[in-house]
Order: structure tokens, then sequence, then C-alpha cells
């Protein structure tokens, strides 16, 4: 399949939508197919015919998964008829299901209907062919879309993620042996006093299919359905905390004729849904911003939902529905459901109510602890301490500036962020660092300066990076305790990268930064005995320069370039060329000095 036309793991066009529903049918044993329908039916519906409570049906176009077939199981739907990618069931599958859920339960059928014109006019057929079987049907249609700014006589407001908030009340209803008048009364009430608004990133395919619409690099639409239908407007990408507000301040606008009224003192529950394409980092993130923003308002968020409930294919962004809260739908909202698509938050033991969280205590010191005072090493002059000063902020200045080259360099067998990380652990330095004449850290004391060091690397730059700094900077600080020579700065060096291949596991010639450490270490030893220290120091950059280049040609034994193929690896080792990169700033320190 071509790229222009998305990429999809399937067999044929035509038999998606079959194959992925005899796969949820495998995964979920306690779930069946209708033969010759793609209908999902609970498998112990006969039991639950018999026990009189009312049928809860739902559908609609697939592409949404898990909706609609994930929420069958006990506590929500008895069963799920599916169309085809993006479109309606046909009515006789609709009333092959009514039939399988309904024929000879006395409790009878509620279709729980998404407010499209087709899914109105199909569902509603299938409905009336059931009634004139003497089938007890009866239809609650979802429509809470606040994006529309007016009602439109044939179409109107769209159902969203409302529709899995009405899934769970009326399943949990007819799971309680609620009467059908009541669930509908219930269910109707709680349709009319939800919202939901839509933001996008980027469009969705159709198997076979290109895009369904076209979005700018630096463009968002807000208010569009989950079939790709055109939004409200396109907006320029804004940060996740702006996208919310934009989003919550047209879902309560006033001025819409669909807008929700929420106001202080109310309590509502929130539903914040991926629309597919979205990484679960901004998902949860999203969520965050979404309670914050609505409370704000002094609206209280009593229950909170987060996670892939309606999708739309691949397509980036979310959706968010909120709905005011009374007991009953927060008793329903809280019930027990078997259904493998529905995903309740954690709570503690004897948690309902959603709290506004506190941050635990950690057991860890504090970060003005971070700067180590207790070393008992050597101290050197004020002048060599102003001369260390310069360095560290020479070597935290420079890496900084070459962020987005080393981030290049990383892309191409990393994941492109080995300048972003040192930059981050040089701005975490460069907070402690003071001034030249009131420095923050002490640098006139070698071991403790280093220690220090360890500290706000391991805790500012992290990862992978952070360690192997914190580690080397360690290792060296045990040296200057006792000998703040050229040389001992040297055997520092040393035994820096020796704590790095040890607890790393590489060596010089893996096409790490090894290299580049390895490299000038040796040249500042064969120099140091015949030319002055200044002069050993430039060759050992040199050095490091050129076999920082030199791993080009390598092949990575180690880190996370040793998973990518050789073939991909013709550009320098990030790593190695930020070590020349922070070496050269200690050089044209010490030369200016």
């Amino acid at each position: 399949m071509s790229q222009a036309k998305g990429k999809k793991l399937i067999n044929t066009v035509e038999r998606c939508v079959d194959d992925s529903l005899e796969g949820f049918v495998a995964v979920n044993p306690g779930a069946r197919l209708l033969q010759g329908h793609r209908v999902v039916v609970r498998s112990d519906i006969e039991e639950y015919k018999a026990s009189g409570k009312v049928a809860v049906i739902s559908g609609g176009g697939s592409g949404h998964e898990p909706a609609h077939p994930g929420y069958v199981g006990r506590g929500m739907l008895s069963a799920a008829v599916c169309g085809a990618v993006f479109a309606s069931p046909p009515p006789n599958s609709i009333l092959a299901g009514i039939r399988a859920v309904g024929k000879g339960n006395k409790g009878g059928v509620l279709l729980v209907v998404k407010n499209y014109t087709g899914d109105r006019i199909n569902f509603g057929l299938a409905a009336e062919r059931g009634k004139s079987e003497g089938i007890k049907v009866d239809m609650v249609v979802i429509g809470e879309d606040c994006a529309l700014t007016s009602h439109d006589k044939t179409a109107g407001r769209r159902g969203l993620g409302g529709t899995i908030f009405l899934h769970k009340l009326a399943g949990a209803l007819a799971e309680e042996g609620r009467p059908l008048e009541e669930i509908v009364r219930i269910c109707t009430e709680a349709t009319q006093n939800m919202g939901t608004i839509g933001i996008a990133l980027s469009p969705c395919s159709l198997p076979g299919q290109g895009p369904t619409f076209q979005l700018g690099e630096d463009e968002m639409e807000l208010g569009l359905g989950v079939h790709g239908e055109a939004g409200v407007k396109r907006m320029k990408l804004l940060t996740a905390k702006e996208t919310v507000e934009a989003m919550i301040a047209h879902m309560t606008n006033k001025n819409s004729s669909t807008h929700l009224d929420i106001n202080k003192g109310d309590k509502v529950a929130v539903l914040v849904n991926n629309l597919g394409g979205t990484s679960v980092l901004e998902l949860t993130l999203m969520a965050g911003e979404v309670i914050r923003s609505i409370e704000n308002k002094g609206v209280l968020v009593q229950r909170a939902f987060c996670g892939s409930f309606m999708t739309s294919l691949e397509m980036a962004g979310v959706i968010v529905t909120v709905m005011h809260l009374n007991d009953v739908r927060a008793k329903c909202l809280d019930a027990a459901t078997s259904a493998p698509g529905w995903s309740p938050p954690f709570l503690a033991p004897g948690m309902t109510n959603r709290e506004t969280p506190e941050r635990m205590p950690a057991d860890d010191a504090d970060l003005s602890d971070m700067i180590v005072t207790s070393g008992e090493g050597l101290t050197v002059d004020a002048d060599t301490g102003k001369l260390l000063y310069s360095i560290l902020k020479a070597i935290c200045e420079t890496l900084i500036s070459q962020e987005s080259s080393l981030n290049q360099l990383d892309s191409q067998t990393g994941d492109g962020d080995c300048g972003s990380t040192l930059k981050a652990g040089a701005e975490g330095i460069l907070k402690y660092l003071g001034t030249e004449t009131s420095p923050g850290l002490p640098v006139t004391h070698p071991q403790n300066l280093l220690l220090s060091l360890a500290c706000l690397v391991e805790r500012w730059m992290g990862g992978s990076s952070g360690a192997m700094y914190s580690l080397f900077v360690t290792a060296a600080a045990a040296v200057v305790a006792h000998d703040v020579s050229a040389t001992g700065w040297c055997s520092a060096f040393q035994k820096g990268m020796q704590a790095i291949s040890k607890y790393g596991g590489a060596e010089p010639g893996d096409r790490t930064m090894l290299d580049s450490m390895n490299a000038a270490y040796n040249t500042l030893v064969a120099n140091l005995s015949s030319s002055s220290p200044i002069d050993a120091f430039e060759a050992a950059v040199k050095a490091a320069e050129q076999a920082a280049a030199d791993t080009a040609n390598m092949t990575a034994r180690a880190g996370r370039a040793s998973y990518v193929s050789k073939d991909l690896q013709t550009q320098p080792d990030a790593g190695a060329v930020a070590v020349s990169v922070w070496l050269k700033a200690i050089y044209l320190t010490l030369k200016k000095s």
C-alpha cells in the first residue's frame, strides 16, 4: 500500500473490519460474533435474557475502537453492531442484534444511538421492525457536541465521547434491574447535561484511502468530529495549557446555542479521550490541564477518566467530555463492569470521589543539599577557584549552544536528544553556579565541586548520560581530594573513564564517548612530560576531535547505537562529539587565562 494512502496493518480493505472483530472475540472469549453479521454479543446472553433485565445495544461505524465492541460486557452493552469503517451499520444487522438480545427478554432492549443521520435512520428502522416482531424496544439519541454554534434541523449536534458515558450509565442501570422506561428517562436527562469538544493535530486515513483532511505543520483544528468532519476553526499550534483553555472556553461559551453550562459549585465527571494517534504522555498531560482548567472555575471534578475510549483510527488529538453529576450518575460510573474497553481510574481502597492529589514526600535529599560541603580534600587558591568557575561556565554555555547539532547527530542512531539532555544538565549547573565573585558551588574545593556536579547532573541531566557523567565526576573526585596538580587532574580523568567503562560496559573502540575521552587522555599523558600543560591540553583536544570524527567509520558495540544497522551509522557519535566540545571549551578558557 502506498505511503499516500496511509500504511495499515491489514490483509485487505474489504475484510479489515471482519478480521478485526474476529481478533477481538479471539482475545475476549466472553464475547461472540453473530454468524453472518458484524455484531458482537455477550456470550452469556441467554442467561442474561432469562433474568429479565434490559439489554443495551449500541454501535456505529468501525475505526473508533474500542468503541463499540469493547464495551460489550457485564455492566455495559449486551451487544454492539458494527458498520464498515466510518459507516453506519445496516438495519438487518441491527435487527439481528435486537433479536439476539431481545427475543424472549421481558426487560426489552435499549438502543444507544449517536446523532448521525445514518445511525438514526438505520437504528430507527431496525427498532420499528423489532417492535413489529413483539420485542420491546426504545432508543436514546446522544448528541452532546459543543462545537456547533447553531442547531441544524437534519444533522444537529454529533454524538461523541458522551456516548461512552451513556453506555456506562445504561449498562449499570440495566444490571441493577431498572425498567426500560426509567433507564430511558435517566439517560435522556444525562444527554442534556453533558458536552464535548475536540481538537485535532493531524488527520487519519481510511484503509485504502488518503488522509481525510489536511492540516499544516503549525495548525490544529478545534471542534472536529470523529470522522474527520470539519471543526469550527483552525488555529495555530498552542501549548497544552493554551489549547485546553481554548477548548473549555468554546464549550462553555454562553453565546453558543450548544454550550454546556458549568458554574461554581457544580460537580462533574470528565472524560479525556485519545483520538488514536496521541501519545500517552500527551494525553495524561492534557488530562491534568483539563482538570485544572475546570476546577479553576470553582467546579469540582468528582470523576475523571483518561484513555482511548472512542478513537478515529490514527488521528492525533483529543476530545474532552464533561457531564454534570448527581448521585445516580456517579453511582453508575462507579459500578463494576467486565467490558474490556472501559478504563476506570486507579483508586485507593474506599475511594470514590476524585481528590486533589497531594505530593507524597520523597525520602531523599533536598535540592539544597546537592551542594557537597563535607569533603576533607585539598583546597585551591582563589585565583584557581575563579578559573574553575570560568571553566564550568564555558562548558555549560558551549553545551547549550550545541544542542541542535548534537541532537541532529544523535537522531541517526539514537533518539535525537543527546544535545537536549546535555543542555538540561548544563542549565541545571548554571542554576547553582552563581557569579564569579559569589559562586554557588565550592570552586576552591575540587573534591566537593566534583561531588556537587555529580549530584547536579544526575538530577538535571537524567537518563543514561546523567548517570555516566555522574559516575565520571564522582570517580574523579576521589583523586583530586589529594592531588590537584596537572597530573592529578589527568589521573582523575582516567579514573572517571574507568568508572564509565566498568558500569556502562563500553570500552574504547565501541563508538561511544569513551573514544574521545581515551584519545584525549592518552595524548595528554604522552605530552605532559615534554610540553607545557596548556600545549599538552591543546594536543589532547585535537586528538579528541579526531577520535570523535573517526567514530563515523566504527561499528557500535555499546549504547543505543549498537541496536541500529551499521548502514545507518554514517555520522560521528553524538556522545563522542560532545566530549570533544566540552574539552575544547576547557582549553579555550585555560588559554584565555
